[in-house]
């Protein structure tokens, strides 16, 4: 079983003062954390928990570049460079795989072929019914009509990267203060159960939980959880996924599908035909861990305090979906174990991200769209190219 608790890095003894004092080291705080680090800033790093528990280790570990536009896409392609030069330099596992989204329908291939004519040659790559089988490891359902090859996807370790990106970042100077709550800010002096430290600029990064820090902020902005249900999969012997793997509900979730012209016709076709993954808010798709090991979901539900408890029937029906794509009669069979379940938590608001100066030298950082591992670095660097252009003027 891979190890996935954080380098063994010490509590550091908290300074007196420091430039910049980042609140959460999960991918969020951690790319802040760096890009303040490029800035030949000190940095303390305030975690409340003893390692990466959160949204940053619960994920696919997939950044989902290729399928977001606009200004997502921009920060997804500044993320997908800085995720690839970071694990070279840090030596945790981070792959240019790419991603496949695999058609299984007319209405799905149309979805494609559109998104393909929009992007520049190469990036979006509609590829046949057997190229796209070749490229999931040769197994595939019969029904597959084809797919198209997602150029830019990034693969990362969710269970090695933010303790390797931590382990980075320690080496490069950064204090990392473990076990050490956030208990408030003002005027400069950020109070901690370990005590008070002044910081010039503080930013804070705690995903989902900013309502318990900054409540009238959070109901401003309507962040709320969202819950997922996933699950980590052994394969048959040999089976070898390079590439993250979508389908047709991924294409009614990540914007640059969605925006097309042909998914309104396939949100109809999926309601009609499946639905018990609309019921369930499904985005079934997959990525491979280092070891072999299938991750795969996953579900949606929305409340501002979620329900600690797995649905079976939920994971049926993901399993049962992830089972069809890859032409097998079970996850439960052919060699198909699960091996662990979770439930995953982010943010979610109407707006993708939120960045927020509640006062001069705070800033509140937090993804409200589950794709903090794609944009993070990206949404770091703007983040402080506003600071950066604020201390200009």
């Amino acid at each position: 079983m891979t190890d996935t608790r954080s380098p063994s890095l010490p509590t550091a003894t908290l300074p007196d003062g420091v430039d910049v004092l980042v609140v959460g080291a999960g991918v969020i705080g951690l790319a802040h954390a760096s890009e303040a680090l490029d800035r030949g800033l000190s940095v303390l790093v305030v975690e409340r928990d003893h390692r990466a528990t959160g949204a940053s280790i619960r994920n696919f570990g997939h950044a989902c570049v290729t399928a977001q536009s606009g200004e997502l896409l921009d920060l997804a392609l500044v993320a997908r460079d800085r995720w690839l030069g970071y694990a070279r330099d840090g030596g945790f596992f981070s792959v240019a795989s790419g991603a496949v989204a695999v058609a299984r329908s007319g209405t799905e291939l149309a979805v494609l072929e559109e998104l393909s004519a929009s992007r520049e040659p190469g990036q979006v790559a509609l590829m046949t019914a057997p190229e796209t089988v070749a490229r999931i490891g040769g197994a595939g359902d019969p029904g597959i009509v084809g797919g198209a090859f997602l150029r830019d996807d990034v693969r990362v370790d969710p269970r090695g990267a933010v303790a390797g990106l931590a382990a980075l970042l320690a080496d490069r100077g950064a204090r990392f203060a473990w076990g050490t709550a956030y208990l408030g800010w003002e005027d400069g002096i950020v109070r901690t159960s370990r005590g008070p430290v002044r910081a010039e600029r503080t930013i804070v990064c705690v995903g989902h939980d900013v309502d318990q820090l900054f409540p009238d902020l959070a109901a401003l902005h309507g962040v709320q959880r969202c819950g997922l249900q996933m699950a980590l999969v052994e394969p048959p012997a040999g089976l070898r996924i390079a590439p993250a793997v979508l389908t047709g509900t991924s294409m009614l979730r990540y914007p640059a599908f969605a925006e097309t012209t042909a998914a309104e016709a396939l949100g109809i076709e999926v309601r009609e035909h499946a639905p018990e993954l609309v019921d369930i808010g499904a985005n079934v798709m997959l990525t491979q861990r280092p070891d072999g090991s299938l991750i795969v979901g996953d579900s949606h539900r929305y409340d501002l305090t979620l329900d600690p408890f797995l649905d079976e029937a939920v994971s049926d029906v993901l399993l049962a979906a992830v089972a069809r794509v890859l032409g097998v009669p079970s996850l439960r069979s052919d060699g198909f174990r699960v091996r662990e379940r979770w439930m995953g938590v982010y943010a979610s608001a109407p707006e993708p991200f939120l960045v927020a100066h509640p006062e001069a030298g705070l800033t509140v950082v937090s993804v409200t769209s589950g794709v903090g591992m794609t944009i993070s670095h990206g949404l770091a660097a703007r983040t402080w190219a506003g600071l950066d252009a604020a201390v200009a003027v």
